[in-house]
């Protein structure tokens, strides 16, 4: 497929299931991607664990594509936090081994965190855990939880309003900005977050599964704000509201 595409596609996203599972199959894909589209940048979502193996890791780079981005959740500081939210023991170090591997052959990480009931308490120390170990990663995006998958049978084990934990998003945020790391907020709406977090929130909804609440009809940042996802409509934040014209002047 990846010869038919257009030469001006900006970005191609890569993701599974596991792509790291295809072994010399993605090293194919990427060397495919490098012949056909030199100047589309290439964003691959992975666990990491596989490219705990350098040689593994050593491949990929090897491909020499000059845009590429591995992006990799890590869902705490601790290995009992992020094992037991992936549901595999020995996970935590395999993960990051696998980032230390890719900094190791000069790939970039993209570190993922999804906020939800089960690690939004310790989002202040996973900052300072990548501030201290993992300085180096490309940015670090704080992730709203959209529900679907996994996290609509677990609803309401993982469920919990963002207005809830905005105090340890902020001390997060400042962490990791703190220590000069890119930091971003995904997938959460601007009026549950302080105004001092705006300049970090992006606009990362995909069109086809992003809608706005009947609240947002006459909101002034609409356009700035990335709205909510389409699953939204099984729950969602309550405090959802509208910025009046005269708040943004």
């Amino acid at each position: 497929m990846i010869p038919q595409m257009a030469k001006e596609t900006r970005e191609l996203g890569i993701t599974g299931g596991e792509p790291t599972l295809l072994h010399e199959k993605l090293i194919e894909i990427l060397e495919t991607a490098k012949r056909f589209l030199p100047n589309t940048a290439l964003h691959m979502l992975s666990n990491g664990r596989l490219l705990s193996y350098l040689k593994y890791a050593q491949m990929i780079s090897d491909v020499g594509h000059p845009d590429f981005v591995v992006g990799i959740p890590l869902y705490g500081d601790t290995a009992a936090q992020h094992d037991f939210v992936v549901q595999a023991k020995g996970a935590f170090d395999q993960t990051v081994f696998g980032i230390l591997n890719l900094e190791r052959v000069s790939v970039k990480v993209e570190l993922r965190m999804v906020i939800h009931q089960q690690t939004f308490a310790r989002l202040p120390q996973f900052a300072s855990f990548v501030a201290r170990n993992l300085p180096f990663v490309y940015q670090v995006a704080l992730m709203g939880l959209e529900l679907t998958g996994y996290a609509r049978s677990n609803l309401e084990t993982l469920w919990i309003d963002p207005i809830d934990y905005q105090r340890e998003l902020a001390e997060a945020v400042e962490i990791l900005d703190g220590a000069g790391i890119p930091v971003f907020i995904y997938n959460h709406q601007l009026c549950l977050l302080p105004t001092e977090l705006h300049r970090f929130a992006k606009r990362t909804i995909s069109d086809w599964k992003n809608i706005y609440m009947p609240e947002c009809d006459s909101c002034a940042l609409r356009a700035e704000c990335g709205g909510v996802f389409s699953s939204a409509s099984l729950r969602h934040s309550t405090n959802i509201r509208p910025f009046l014209a005269s708040e943004v002047m």
